[in-house]
Parts: C-alpha cells; sequence; structure tokens
C-alpha cells in the first residue's frame, strides 16, 4: 500500500497535552473535571489529578465509558499512582443558589485548591475556564483526550457515586444507589410519589413542578 502524506505523523496520544504543556515548561499539570452536572439531586462533585509524566494507566479513560467496577479498580489505581488529587463539591442549595454552570466552576476551584502539590498549568474538561490564578487551556471533551482528564473524571465520578449511594441510606424510596440521581423514569416516579427530598435541586425541571408536595421525609 502506498505512503500518504501524513503516514509519517505521530498519532495522537491521551498524553499529548501533558506534554505540550510540559514542552513549554510546564510541570505540575491537572486535569479537573466534574461529575453529577445533570442529576436532579445531589452535588456536583469536581477532582483534580497530578499524574507523574508518563504513568502507566492502562484503561483510563472518560469515565462514562467505563463500567462501575472498572472505575472502581482504576479509582484505587489512580489514587496509588498520582502525585496529587484534590476534590470538591458544591451542593444542591448552592446549585440552586448560583446555577449549576457556576456551581461546577466552584467545584472545579475548590479541587484544585485541595491539591497538595500547587499546579502550575491546568487542562480542563469543557469550554469554560476556572476561575483560579493559573494558565489553563480548556478543551471539549478533554476526558476522552487528556490522561489527565480522564484521571480526574473518574476520581470525581466515583466520589460522587459512593456519596450518593450514602444519601439513598438517608432517604429511602428514591433509588439514589441506582441512578445517582439523574432523571430517569423510575426517579421521576418515586418524586411524584414522595415529593422532593431535602437534596433535590429545587430549580431543576422535573423538581419544582413537586414542590408543593408536603410528603417530603
Amino acid at each position: 500500500m502506498p505512503l500518504t502524506l501524513f503516514d509519517h505523523e505521530p498519532q495522537p496520544t491521551v498524553w499529548d497535552f501533558e506534554n505540550r504543556a510540559a514542552r513549554r515548561g510546564y510541570r505540575a499539570i491537572a486535569g479537573v473535571d466534574e461529575a453529577g452536572r445533570g442529576p436532579l439531586a445531589g452535588p456536583v462533585v469536581a477532582a483534580a489529578v497530578i499524574l507523574p509524566r508518563g504513568a502507566h494507566l492502562p484503561g483510563v479513560d472518560d469515565s462514562k465509558k467505563l463500567t462501575p467496577a472498572r472505575r472502581d479498580d482504576l479509582f484505587a489505581l489512580i489514587q496509588s499512582t498520582a502525585l496529587a488529587i484534590g476534590v470538591g463539591a458544591a451542593d444542591h442549595q448552592v446549585i440552586d443558589r448560583i446555577n449549576i454552570l457556576q456551581a461546577t466552576l466552584a467545584a472545579m476551584r475548590e479541587a484544585v485548591e485541595r491539591l497538595a502539590k500547587p499546579p502550575d498549568y491546568l487542562l480542563v474538561d469543557g469550554i469554560s475556564p476556572i476561575p483560579f490564578p493559573v494558565a489553563q487551556q480548556t478543551i471539549k471533551k478533554g476526558d476522552s483526550a487528556s490522561i489527565s482528564i480522564a484521571a480526574a473524571s473518574i476520581i470525581a465520578k466515583v466520589t460522587r457515586d459512593r456519596l450518593m449511594g450514602e444519601y439513598d441510606q438517608v432517604y429511602p424510596g428514591y433509588g439514589f444507589a441506582e441512578h445517582k440521581g439523574y432523571g430517569c423514569a423510575s426517579h421521576m416516579a418515586a418524586i411524584a410519589a414522595l415529593g422532593p427530598s431535602p437534596i433535590h435541586r429545587t430549580t431543576f425541571r422535573g423538581v419544582r413542578e413537586h414542590l408543593g408536595d408536603s410528603r417530603c421525609p
């Protein structure tokens, strides 16, 4: 088969964004991502992860592409490999007060602030920069393009899922351990039957219509 014009060019890897930042002189590069923007209940959780250059993390990818069991395994691997991990959260009250985008950015900032190793560069999933005085790059679908963001997505997702499992014990009947607060049919039926719980986001469609229900636990 004849060579094409681009055969000599290296294929992109999940380390490309980290390597480019490193070539510019940055040494503490943190990937930042969140979990829980869409659910009707519970917090939005963010994570920031600084990985050692060239760390071997087979299977680390966008958390949404992984099974719960695989996420749990990779969560442990990332924790044992990362140079620093920070986690932040904004609860349902914050989300209702300042809106989900601003709450997400606040959670991301908290995650960065909680890193034991101060970062000098951020790779942020999405299109909105974090209000934090450090050089940063936003990346659409960054959890599939950057190993550091992918690692952060797994930390954030597993942390939030476990928290929602705890809420399921406090507020039974809604199925939080199963759907993690997302607006599936069984969750919508539970809201209609029981009324919103204390951790539901009252400004979200699917919840606010039931705020007059006095059956809240």
